[in-house]
């Protein structure tokens, strides 16, 4: 099926969001389209899958004006789309989900779960999706989540396939593991349209690579085009792809972890007697597949879960019963791994989010009463300095882009003084001029002397951001590393075995 956008606009009051959008997708053709946070690419991908009407322009289906009243109608066209936050019910299984909507019966309106099993596996089979039909959604890894909507859609006989930034939930195999299943899909004849920033992921996956920026198309490039060129397009300036930073200086340690043992609520012990130190003006990178303890590592240290066995300190104090409110006034900044969960509150504006953790301070208030003007004035400088894409402060931050609601919680925590910056996940679903701006910031708080611990699952980030390396695997700190050890090595140690040496949390050389 070919799909041709013709002068696509829309606009909400006096803001346009898309400018005349052109764009051609050919048949069994990977189109990746690239953009700013807030460039406009969600908004033209809701027009083309129903859930937004078009100011002015079309679209065409094999040469013919096609227009939607709903998802439903793109479906039936031969459109689908995995949206960048699932649509699926948790308590339902992967048939259920997949069959919602277009459910088969048997007679007397019985829902034939026999059939959307088969119809599940049918699929899988033939496009590669290893998925158990009778797994439940919330049992399952985010990764597999994704598949399943990928199911929902082929099972609707969608020709034309939109992923609206699937990768920015997934680890390196996940991703390694989507690349693969969008080559199948090409090669049966599918058109898929990814959306993304990640310019490495374009150059791997894509045929072709349309640029947005501002709502309008600024050009389209081949996959050879280099990433400096990709990123240049996509900013309007050039970007450094480089971190630059000079050499640490440590100082003593900030923040003492000893002994740290979590189990989850179903009995499982996921974090294993983690020691380590956080030194000021000194970046700890976290290195590790997801799902190795990581998150249930740093909520600990937060106070948003309590450990069940050690001891936490912060500047000589024992922190280890501090709630999260306590842990934030002591001098701890957060950005976790999940902002539209722990980061945000979506229905609050971005002025009242940019104060979250500060509002009893004297700054922004006296006594019981709120000084407005001073948080309006604080909305007005973060919002500038932090390149916020808002209509104003008064917009619910659930409104914005992701990686502009991913600005508005750095923007919150890097705008105090800070003892330890935990930041969990920093960039992510966040462009690549953003990505740059969040990087030099974090360096600057490094070099005021702060702690800093960067969690990331992205290696490239890992290596560009960390002094030191703590490998987490099976929850535990199985080394800690030199920055400049080997990508094999470190991927060696990310999955359990050592390359030269101990198990036991110690310093390994590179």
């Amino acid at each position: 099926m070919r799909l041709e956008i013709k002068g696509l606009t829309k606009k909400f009051g006096s803001f346009t969001a898309n400018d005349g959008i052109d764009l051609v997708i050919e048949p069994g053709e990977i189109h990746c389209l690239l953009g700013e946070n807030g460039a406009g690419k969600s908004t033209l991908m809701n027009m083309l899958y129903g859930l937004l009407t078009p100011t002015s322009g079309e679209i065409l289906l094999d040469g013919k004006p096609v227009s939607f009243g709903g998802p439903g109608d793109a479906l039936a066209a031969g459109i689908g789309m995995v949206h960048q936050h699932f649509m699926l019910v948790p308590v339902f299984t992967v048939a259920e989900n997949v069959m919602l909507g277009h459910e088969q019966t048997y007679g007397g309106g019985v829902l034939n779960r026999r059939a959307a099993r088969k119809q599940v596996r049918e699929l899988s089979d033939r496009y590669g999706l290893k998925v158990d039909p009778d797994a439940y959604v919330e049992d399952i890894p985010v990764g597999v989540q994704q598949r399943v909507e990928i199911l929902k859609a082929l099972a609707s006989h969608a020709q034309v396939l939109i992923l609206d930034e699937p990768t920015a939930v997934l680890t390196p195999q996940e991703i390694d593991e989507l690349m693969g299943i969008m080559r199948e899909l090409k090669a049966q004849g599918t058109s898929i349209i990814f959306i993304t920033h990640k310019l490495r992921e374009v150059k791997a996956i894509g045929d072709k690579i349309s640029v947005i920026r501002r709502g309008k198309v600024v050009g389209t490039a081949e996959p050879s085009a280099s990433e400096a060129e990709l990123a240049e397009m996509m900013v309007g300036r050039s970007v450094s792809l480089v971190v630059s930073k000079d050499h640490a200086e440590v100082g003593a340690p900030v923040l003492k972890a000893e002994g740290i043992t979590v189990i989850d609520p179903r009995g499982h012990v996921v974090v294993k007697d983690v020691s380590f130190e956080a030194r000021g003006g000194e970046i700890l990178g976290i290195a590790g597949v997801q799902g190795n303890g990581q998150t249930e590592l740093i909520k600990s240290l937060l106070g948003l879960i309590k450990p069940d066995a050690g001891r936490i300190e912060l500047a000589g104090r024992d922190i280890s019963k501090h709630g999260p409110r306590q842990s934030l006034e002591e001098g701890i900044g957060y950005v976790p791994e999940d902002r539209s969960h722990d980061g945000y509150v979506g229905s609050f504006s971005v002025r009242e989010n940019l104060v979250l953790d500060l509002y009893r301070s004297d700054e922004f208030s006296r006594g019981p009463a709120l000084r407005l003007d001073a948080i309006s004035a604080n909305a007005k400088a973060r919002i500038e300095e932090f390149d916020i894409r808002t209509e104003n402060a008064e917009t619910p931050v659930a409104a914005l882009s992701g990686g502009n609601q991913q600005k508005v919680v750095v923007a919150r925590e890097f705008s105090r003084p800070l003892k330890v910056l935990i930041a969990s996940q920093p960039t992510r679903g966040v462009d690549v001029g953003s990505i740059e701006f969040i990087h030099k910031r974090i360096v600057a708080e490094r070099d005021r002397g702060t702690a800093v611990i960067i969690v990331s699952t992205e290696l490239e980030e890992i290596y560009a951001l960390a002094d030191r390396i703590a490998v987490m695997y099976d929850g535990r700190i199985v080394a800690t590393v030199p920055p400049d050890i080997p990508r094999a090595d470190l991927g060696l140690l990310m999955a359990g075995a050592t390359p030269g040496g101990s198990t036991d949390g110690s310093e390994v050389a590179s």
